[in-house]
């Protein structure tokens, strides 16, 4: 009785006591198949101003991070953050399926600028993501790029962040993609940007090319609802 008190108290405070299990801890669970698969590469698409590379180097993985990025402002702090660590290369552009310029749409918090139209479910649920502006940006391929940075014994991960823009990232790589044994993808669960694949395409798409999906991790809620309205899918061949 008193543990169950103990606990409802903590969850009323915004705090969850429960045993440590590594199997439901997303960090632990990527570094397990980073070590287990030798990842020793990571390209960050969608890095905005570095929080997937700091997370990663702060749970001891020390290979090379490449960190794409095409928003200014973003991008000032990307660079900043990847001049500390000589092995983390930060790179002025966005990445898609084809070679070019585009408007994007910036958004007031930063993270959900994309170049698609956002749908009201996501402005609804999130009123800070709001469109402010727009920006010119250059467009890269990941096959274009991908020879540039690996080598004989690289074992690389893609980390794509795109919001929306996940499948187009993917059709430019469809080169690399046979090269690599793991990536993590942002996947939505319903429409948030005109014209985005949902969960079920994504996921069929990179099955279809020889990848098992290892783990889902929550990413981003309808704080009126509750409602799960995106998730992070981590893959590897196995």
């Amino acid at each position: 009785m008193l543990r169950t008190e103990v606990k409802n108290g903590l969850r009323k405070l915004g705090y969850v006591a429960s045993r440590y299990d590594h199997r439901r801890d997303p960090f632990a669970v990527r570094k397990h198949f980073f070590e287990m698969c030798g990842i020793n590469l990571v390209f960050d698409i969608g890095a905005n101003s570095g929080q997937f590379a700091q997370q990663l180097l702060e749970s001891g993985y020390r290979g090379k991070i490449v960190s794409f990025e095409p928003l200014s402002a973003a991008f000032e702090k990307l660079s900043e953050a990847a001049q500390k660590h000589s092995d983390w290369n930060a790179v002025h552009c966005a990445l898609g399926h084809e070679e070019g310029s585009a408007e994007i749409n910036v958004a007031a918090n930063s993270w959900s600028s994309s170049l698609l139209t956002m749908l009201p479910a996501h402005l609804e649920s999130a009123p800070n993501s709001v469109y402010i502006a727009t920006e010119t940006i250059q467009i890269k391929t990941l096959d274009a790029l991908y020879p540039s940075y690996r080598s004989n014994d690289s074992h690389a991960f893609l980390k794509i962040d795109t919001q929306g823009f996940t499948m187009k990232v993917l059709e430019g790589g469809s080169q690399t993609l046979e090269e690599i044994p793991g990536l993590q993808v942002e996947m939505s669960l319903v429409p948030l940007y005109e014209g985005e694949p949902l969960i079920a395409e994504v996921m069929s798409f990179l099955q279809g090319r020889g990848f098992t999906p290892i783990a889902i991790f929550p990413e981003f809620f309808d704080d009126r609802t509750g409602q799960q309205l995106q998730v992070n899918g981590l893959f590897f061949r196995l």
